[in-house]
């Protein structure tokens, strides 16, 4: 009896250090709101336009100090991803220089077959570059973040089959600046007013609320030209965010649609092959008792 005591009061206090534990990160980080993507859900897909508006802003703004050594330029001819032309990958790779150590001076043009360059030759050029900060590869930047949902909410997530927690972090984290500390802004752990260190940027998503990234993106900062037949995209840090943010989940899980319809079809593989096993059972075992 002493021993059930004893582990109901340890389940007890776990639950309830958890309980403050998620009260205090609430308090001090705001709760990520849950965006409409396209690719949401078992039967999602990636918006082509959507995916090429994303890569403008990541070519334009985030590939000067952020890499994708992952991503190969004939990648982003493939279905379901860009879908940019074969001409049209040729011409970009075009645009960028390799390293080659069998070419005269040791560099040549990118082709498609050619990894995204690296927008700095060392991690040491890379830190100098940016306060001594790393800025971390896109390549699966997208996976390797998320969002917390507190219990029993993230219990529902198993239903939905959301994974879209990363881009839905990168979008609020781009929508998270502010020029000054807010009021808001929770404080330190002696009661003293949080303290911004210098060469650093208040985010409301950022753990820690203290990012060395300045903030990257702005209304009218990219230019969207609108295809034929299509409508006008706003140019505004919020569709830029989405856009960016759906470009890096699609660099981080290329595949997705392939991987939804090939679950897909299993699940009615399996659900048939369930109901043939049911039936073969009654059939054998018709008139035994047992």
């Amino acid at each position: 009896m002493m021993n059930f005591k004893t582990i109901l009061t340890t389940l007890a206090l776990v639950i309830g250090t958890s309980g403050v534990a998620v009260a205090a990160d609430a308090h001090s980080t705001p709760h990520i709101e849950k965006q409409s993507w396209s690719f949401a859900g078992i039967f999602g897909t990636y918006d082509q336009n959507q995916l090429q508006r994303g890569f403008q802003v990541f070519r334009e703004v985030c590939a000067s100090c952020h890499g994708a050594r992952l991503i190969a330029f004939r990648n982003l001819q493939e279905e379901g991803g860009p879908s940019f032309s074969e001409e049209q990958v040729k011409a970009l790779a075009a645009e960028y220089e390799v390293d080659d150590a069998t070419a005269d001076g040791g560099r040549r043009k990118a082709v498609p077959a050619d990894r995204w360059p690296s927008p700095f030759a060392t991690e040491q050029d890379a830190r100098d570059a940016n306060g001594g900060a790393l800025p971390p590869d896109f390549s699966v930047l997208a996976k390797a973040r998320g969002v917390t949902d507190a219990f029993p909410f993230w219990v529902f997530n198993y239903f939905t089959g959301y994974s879209e927690g990363g881009p839905d972090y990168i979008h609020a984290l781009l929508n998270g600046y502010h020029e000054e500390v807010p009021e808001s802004a929770p404080h330190n752990s002696d009661g003293t007013p949080f303290d911004l260190a210098e060469g650093k940027h208040y985010n409301d998503y950022f753990p820690g609320h203290a990012i060395g990234m300045a903030p990257p993106l702005s209304d009218g900062l990219v230019t969207y030209v609108a295809a034929e037949g299509e409508a006008e995209v706003p140019q505004t840090l919020d569709q830029y965010s989405q856009d960016v943010a759906a470009y890096m989940m699609w660099m981080a899980e290329p595949h997705l649609a392939g991987r939804k319809q090939t679950g897909f079809v299993v699940l009615l593989f399996l659900i048939g092959f369930s109901a043939l096993m049911y039936l073969t059972k009654r059939r054998i075992w018709q008139g035994i008792e047992h």
